[in-house]
């Protein structure tokens, strides 16, 4: 049995399965009570293996995605991808809603798998933010308000399923705002479209193997098309060569080493499939203007 959990004297956050990481999981906090909870742990550069939907509908500050600042303003909404690098700023004053589900809860079947492989959502958004309009505004509440409804009728049969449907049409919202994002800009491209899933072959390809130091072409050549193909493809889909991608992954990866272990640089790069550790401190720099050392530095007491 899924278990959901609410204090009815405190209705500031809602779980499913909120400390068994192998269970579906899915959570509803008020984003204000949420960083007084929490304070300086999301304050400091972290990731989670889950996704969140950050909604910020008042408040003025700033969102760290990826080291990069972004301004908040009213309405406005992140979609952080698992193992995505993010803080909040030293604000409190923020009034909003954070989602929280694993993939457990949002796969149950083949369907389920396709729906995560061809929303852009679940890849990393660049701006990883839309800001919505009063239209929007509407739609979004009125399942957020069916969700946390759900949420609180503990006994409920199919409980879990309901909310998890309620999940989907809320992101079905979301890719539908995107997608006329980028049609103003002139990179729509449907959901389910080819392209879109030779890309998701692309990106998980680079996941597997980014640190065996394969170059734009053997990737081409195990997805079975030209690098030519290839570079089209991802151009046209998220304005980025292929080996842009491919570096991001490496570094996003570096970036976490330097901030979760106590590794060398030297063990860093090592284990990144740089056999000259003095390569790996020119890549690093090359790539985020700072040495790794700085780097580390500067994003551990950042905060103190």
């Amino acid at each position: 049995m899924q278990n959901f959990t609410n204090n009815p004297d405190k209705t500031d956050e809602q779980h499913l399965n909120q400390y068994q990481p192998n269970m579906p999981r899915f959570s509803v906090y008020e984003i204000e009570n949420y960083l007084k909870k929490y304070d300086k742990k999301r304050r400091k550069a972290h990731s989670e293996n889950y996704y969140q939907i950050i909604w910020f509908k008042n408040g003025n500050g700033r969102y760290f995605v990826d080291y990069k600042g972004f301004d908040i303003i009213e309405n406005t909404l992140f979609f952080v991808t698992k193992e995505q690098v993010h803080y909040f700023d030293k604000n409190t004053h923020y009034s909003g809603v954070l989602i929280q589900f694993n993939e457990q809860f949002l796969i149950q079947n083949n369907n389920d798998a396709d729906f995560l492989l061809k929303y852009d959502l679940f890849k990393k958004l660049t701006p990883p933010y839309i800001n919505l309009d009063r239209d929007d505004l509407f739609v979004l509440d009125e399942y957020l308000n069916l969700i946390k409804n759900e949420l609180n009728n503990k006994n409920k049969p199919y409980q879990a399923e309901l909310v998890r449907n309620y999940l989907k049409v809320f992101l079905v919202q979301l890719q539908h705002k995107w997608n006329k994002l980028n049609t103003s800009m002139g990179h729509h491209i449907l959901p389910g479209d080819k392209k879109q899933l030779k890309l998701a072959k692309f990106l998980n390809l680079i996941e597997d193997n980014f640190k065996k130091e394969l170059n734009v072409s053997e990737y081409a050549r195990i997805m079975q098309i030209s690098s030519r193909t290839l570079s089209d493809l991802t151009s046209q889909l998220l304005d980025k060569s292929p080996s842009q991608l491919i570096h991001e992954r490496i570094i996003d990866e570096a970036q976490k080493m330097l901030l979760n272990t106590n590794f060398s640089i030297n063990k860093i790069g090592y284990n990144l499939g740089f056999n000259d550790d003095s390569y790996f401190v020119k890549y690093f720099k090359k790539h985020t203007n700072i040495s790794p050392l700085d780097f580390r530095n500067f994003y551990l007491h950042s905060n103190d």
